[in-house]
This record gives structure tokens, C-alpha cells and sequence, in this order.
């Protein structure tokens, strides 16, 4: 996502946070909850992208998680370990929003997690980590640093890519990739990518390599929890304008991604669907999948329904650029040829992408 075309701050109060069980999320996604949402990466929508402003609470077996709406079209992410107190923020478009929804449930922030350094996703680094240890020093005894974990004293530590670096306000704790891959598939570990990992509570988080969005852009999955935090490496039917990277490399991580188990739940970091909707209908008109799941999100978006997160069964099934490999409908309509490898195909979908008018 382009910095400025979310920079506009909404003016809503905070609303009390409204809890999801988790069967009820389990129904919202089989009952026609194919999850998506709102227009293009680089447009502002003619409506709000967020109806009512509610933080949404979902539970999964080894965290809490908020999804709160920020600026004009992002969404904020903290999540909250039980057993061991550690909170995270993924990414930092709003930092009073972060703060109130911390300060609701009297959690103090241990870590932030950046997907990558644009300023609506790290652009609130230091003024959280600031408030980390003033909102807290006094609530809190200031502690040891323990081996592992994400917090010194009462100060945030702030994780992001080594390669933006120097593009990510205060990051304390750079992260980089090893050149080939060190593990095998388990029922906990089934993607292939490029890969390294940190720890958050009792959990091992696996650290994506997806560059293309920008070089370093990264995700964050929770394979325990089958939960992939991505960013703006991919969006419900969409995936970021190619700023950094090259088609090869932003191919190559849109794979790693797709490997990922069809039930693992997708949070992307805008509500952006319904402009991504009318381009995937626009090359692929003749995916039933889609047609079903274009009709939900308009169905959502009348409801002042939040359409992320998605499931990435469901993405591979119905984003255009997952499925330039699979799909003859589409290599036809963005003029790909019979010769073109992939990820020229797939440079070729986002091309036509960014000159799509409706």
C-alpha cells in the first residue's frame, strides 16, 4: 500500500471491542464467509472503507487477537499471549488506536513485529515504543531480560527485515533469511519458502520472506494457530503494487504463500476487496468461485461487514495472482503468451492491474 493513499486519519471513537468465539468465525467463514474486501491498493474508495469502527476480538488456542480499523483503509493488529503476558503489534499505522485498545485490557506491549517500512505500517514504531515504557513503568516492575523474549525492561522491542533496515524507525532486532531452506514439511510446518524464526510467548513464529511489494516485505505466520499475517504481500482477491521488488521475486513469494494450508486464516492489512473484485472479475469472468465470492463481499461491504480476514484455500482459488500458472482465462486476458514463464505472467497480471479503470 502507497503510503498517502492511507495517511487520512478517521475521526471515530473507540468503541468497545466486540468478541468473535470461535465458532462463530468458523461459521462466518463456511456459511458464504468467503472473507474479502475493498478497492484498488492505490484508490481511495467512494465509500468508507470502515463502516462502524469496532475492534473485532477473535480467540485462537494459543493467543488473543484485536482487528481494529485504522487511518482510512488499514487495519491494526495486536495480538496476546495468556500464558505469558507478551503482546505484539503487527505493524503500527495509528498509535492512539494501539494505545486505547491496549490500555482496555491493561496488556503491555512487548513486541512489534514490522511487515515492512512503509510509513502506514512502521511509521508509529518509536511512539509506541516510547509509550510502552511511560504508560506501563509505574503498573509494572521493570524486569530481567529473559533469553528469547521480546521485551527489556518495560521497552518494546521492534522486529522487522534486515534488508529495510534503514527504512524501519527504531528496529531493534533485524531479520534475515537463510539462502536455502533448513526444514522439512510436518503437519505444523507445510510451506516452502525461504524462512526464519523468532519466538513470541510459547509460540515459534515463522518469518516469511515475501519481497516484491517492497525488496524486504516479510509475513508472519503461526503455524500452531494457522494464522499468516501478510501485509500488503497479499490482499483478499489482491496483492501490493510491485514498488521494490521484480515479477520473479514477488512470483516467488506469492508461491510461498500459496503453499500454505488451505485452512490457514489470511490478515492482510487493508480493506481494499471490492476494487480488487471487479479487476479479478475482469480477467477471469468465467470463475464460478469468484462469481460466489464477488456476491458475498458486495453482501459485506453492504453491511458495514469487514471482509478480512480470508482463507487462503479460498485466495488460491479466486485471486488472479495466484493462479496465473493455472488459469488459461487469465494468461489470455492480460496477453500473456504461450512462452511466457510465470512470473512474467504473473508481471503481466500486475500491469494490467495498475492500468485497470473501471
Amino acid at each position: 500500500m502507497t503510503t498517502l493513499s492511507c495517511l487520512f486519519l478517521r475521526a471515530s471513537s473507540f468503541t468497545t471491542c466486540k468478541a468473535l468465539y470461535p465458532f462463530q468465525f468458523i461459521n462466518r467463514l463456511n456459511n458464504g464467509g468467503l472473507f474479502s474486501s475493498s478497492r484498488d491498493e492505490s484508490s481511495k474508495s467512494t465509500l468508507p472503507a470502515h463502516a462502524d469502527g469496532e475492534c473485532i476480538e477473535r480467540s485462537y488456542p494459543n493467543f488473543q487477537l484485536l482487528q481494529f480499523p485504522c487511518l482510512n483503509c488499514n487495519y491494526g493488529y495486536i495480538i496476546h499471549d495468556m500464558k505469558t503476558g507478551e503482546t505484539a503489534a503487527i505493524d503500527t499505522p495509528d498509535a492512539s488506536r494501539y494505545v486505547a485498545e491496549l490500555e482496555k485490557r491493561e496488556w503491555k506491549l512487548t513486541h512489534i513485529f514490522n511487515t515492512h517500512h512503509h510509513l502506514d505500517h512502521a511509521g508509529c514504531n518509536l511512539q509506541l515504543k516510547e509509550e510502552s515504557y511511560h504508560r506501563y513503568s509505574q503498573k509494572f516492575p521493570m524486569e530481567q531480560s529473559v533469553a528469547g523474549a521480546g521485551v527489556v525492561g518495560d521497552i518494546a522491542k521492534i522486529f522487522g527485515p534486515k534488508i529495510d533496515g534503514h527504512s524501519i524507525p527504531g528496529l531493534d532486532v533485524p531479520l534475515a533469511f537463510p539462502d536455502t531452506d533448513t526444514y522439512t514439511d510436518t503437519d505444523n510446518d507445510r510451506h516452502d519458502s525461504s524462512s526464519t524464526f523468532l519466538e513470541f510467548g510459547n509460540m515459534q513464529v515463522h518469518v516469511m520472506d515475501v519481497g516484491g511489494h517492497t525488496k524486504g516485505h516479510v509475513a508472519f505466520y503461526f503455524p500452531m494457530d494457522k494464522v499468516v499475517f501478510v501485509g500488503d504481500a497479499l490482499f483478499a482477491l489482491g496483492c501490493g503494487k510491485m514498488f521494490e521488488g521484480t515479477s520473479t521475486q514477488y512470483w516467488e513469494s506469492l508461491k510461498r504463500l500459496r503453499n500454505l494450508p488451505d485452512d490457514t486464516v489470511v490478515y492482510c492489512a487493508h480493506e481494499i476487496t471490492e476494487r480488487n473484485a471487479e479487476f479479478a472479475l475482469s480477467v477471469e469472468p468465467g470463475n464460478l468461485d469468484l462469481i460466489v465470492r464477488v456476491h458475498d463481499i458486495k453482501m459485506r461491504r453492504k453491511r458495514g461487514e469487514p471482509t478480512v480476514p480470508s482463507l487462503m484455500g479460498e485466495e488460491k482459488d479466486t485471486n488472479p495472482f495466484l493462479r496465473g500458472d493455472v488459469s488459461e482465462e487469465i494468461r489470455r486476458n492480460v496477453g500473456a503468451f504461450d512462452e511466457d514463464s510465470f512470473d512474467v505472467v504473473f508481471g503481466k497480471i500486475r500491469a494490467a492491474k495498475d492500468n485497470f479503470q473501471v
